[in-house]
């Protein structure tokens, strides 16, 4: 009977989350249709900037340029997001006045999204080029020799036109010859495939000027090009830390990136613009229309199920991971603090996974990650996945410790002591008695490690990775549709949340059953 009531309470319980969810989803779509909230501040020209808040994307030469408006007594405000198209959802829902970006990809911008307009007035004129590590004078000399020919045989020309210009887009696409010679190994790009026509994805494939320059850069060296999907500031750090051979991503030579980078020449100009906000015009916003274009249109869909292969194996990975060290450090303290045996190299080991345990519960998951792929791997081309589950392996490790350490403590001493009376070695008394029981106390515990675990693995976009956030967020950029693809991402995470629960809820009842 008891039994039945457990079940029948869970069930209630996710009955009630989906409806919480489906609740959010009816309350965002009629938010969807409510009338136009207006911008604090029109901005009309570039004087107009001043005391305005305006939207950029974070590490762009845009964003350097109006960091000079920053704190000034008109009191310039400057939101800065790791997308142009999140900088451009934040125009249309008048969270900023404007937004400085690059002139195509606000054509792009513009063109998808009715209610805006760009400015007449440029705010600057600048050169694109690519960026390579300073230390790698040889690929920097090939690089340009490369673009020199491919300038001189118009190919730079044409794969511009082919992506700008109304006359020319569509007709010159780049085709890589077929009997190029790739035995010169790899050639890496780092890019942020969000910044169209340079670089976007295209039935998920990245796509644009850079991605076709990039290749036929690979074709004339003879190498196989590589593309390495990462926010844009971490571009130059991908490239430093050899993670990329190269940086293709719209990016203009500044003073203070020739600080820390090398660039080639350049192979295009460009225009820093303002797209402001003006009267939307009528379209079609029902939710079925809003649906096929998140969703159907290109088949978009296909970036969840991708993402979410990489989200499970790596929350899988790195859970046994978790487990299986977490378990050693727990029984490392627990054999210091209670069996008196092991002398100095007990006392040692520790000593270290006290360290450990503070050094991976005392800074940021993220910030892990981050030295994981780009320090403790740093000289090293290793598979992102790779790097992600050992980051997130060694922090759930520190948690899952402390849970099954709380767990053996909390078992009366006196179930060890009688287990050695009994003539039972310390590691008997542990495996038979001490350990059964620490595991179904920290069973709750263990479970929301590893709910936190899969949440957690929604940063691996910043090196590079497509997991479930991923997805849903090039899906947002692309369609400019906030609700959808967000809703549909925090569903699937919330039903694997769901069925690792109910796991967890049957382990325990049988766990308690076998007890009886």
């Amino acid at each position: 009977m008891h039994v039945l009531k457990q079940k029948a309470n869970n069930k209630k319980q996710y009955i009630l989350f989906a409806m919480v969810m489906l609740l959010v989803a009816a309350f965002s779509v009629g938010c969807g249709e409510t009338e136009e909230v207006k911008p604090t501040k029109v901005v009309a020209t570039v004087d107009d900037l001043a005391g305005a808040n305006v939207g950029v994307q974070l590490g762009t030469t845009g964003d350097i340029y109006i960091t000079d408006y920053e704190g000034d007594e008109a009191g310039t405000k400057i939101s800065r997001f790791n997308k142009g198209a999140d900088a451009v959802q934040a125009l249309k829902q008048a969270k900023v006045d404007c937004v400085l970006i690059d002139e195509q990809p606000a054509l792009s911008f513009v063109e998808k999204n009715s209610e805006l307009y760009i400015l007449e007035e440029e705010f600057a004129v600048e050169e694109y080029a690519i960026c390579i590590a300073k230390e790698n004078t040889k690929l920097k000399q090939q690089i340009n020799d490369a673009l020199a020919e491919l300038q001189t045989e118009g190919v730079v020309a044409d794969i511009i036109d082919n992506y700008i210009g109304d006359d020319t887009k569509g007709k010159t696409p780049y085709v890589s010859p077929e009997d190029v010679d790739r035995s010169n190994g790899t050639l890496t790009m780092a890019t942020n495939v969000g910044f169209p026509p340079y670089e976007y994805y295209e039935n998920g494939v990245p796509t644009g000027i850079d991605v076709d320059l990039a290749q036929a850069i690979a074709d004339k060296l003879g190498m196989e090009l590589v593309i390495s999907d990462v926010e844009f500031d971490s571009i130059i750090i991908s490239v430093q830390s050899g993670k990329a051979d190269i940086g293709v991503a719209g990016m203009t030579v500044t003073e203070d990136r020739l600080k820390n980078i090398d660039f080639s020449e350049p192979y295009t100009t460009a225009k820093q613009v303002i797209i402001v906000k003006g009267e939307k015009k009528e379209e079609d916003k029902s939710l079925k229309a809003r649906f096929y274009n998140t969703f159907v249109e290109d088949d978009r869909w296909e970036y969840i199920p991708k993402g979410l292969l990489n989200t499970v194996i790596i929350t899988v990975l790195a859970g046994v991971i978790g487990i299986v060290l977490g378990f050693v450090i727990a029984i490392i303290r627990v054999a210091h603090d209670r069996s008196g045996e092991g002398g100095v190299l007990l006392a040692f080991f520790n000593w270290l996974a006290k360290v450990y345990l503070t050094v991976f519960r005392g800074t940021p998951v993220m910030v892990q990650l981050l030295i994981m792929y780009y320090v403790v791997f740093g000289s090293l081309k290793v598979n992102p996945i790779f790097a992600a589950v050992i980051a997130f392996g060694l922090n759930s490790a520190a948690y899952v410790a402390e849970a099954i350490r709380s767990g053996i403590v909390a078992i009366e001493i006196g179930q060890f002591e009688a287990g050695r009376s009994l003539g039972f070695t310390y590691t008997q008394t542990m495996w038979n008695i001490i350990l059964p029981q620490a595991i179904k106390n920290s069973l709750p515990a263990m479970c929301n490690e590893f709910i936190s675990l899969l949440k957690e693995s929604s940063i691996v976009g910043y090196i590079g990775l497509i997991d479930l956030t991923k997805a849903g967020d090039i899906i947002r950029s692309t369609t400019f549709e906030a609700m959808l693809p967000l809703v549909s991402v925090a569903l699937v995470y919330l039903a694997i949340v769901m069925v690792m629960t109910a796991g967890v809820n049957r382990l325990e009842r049988r766990l308690k059953k076998d007890a009886r």
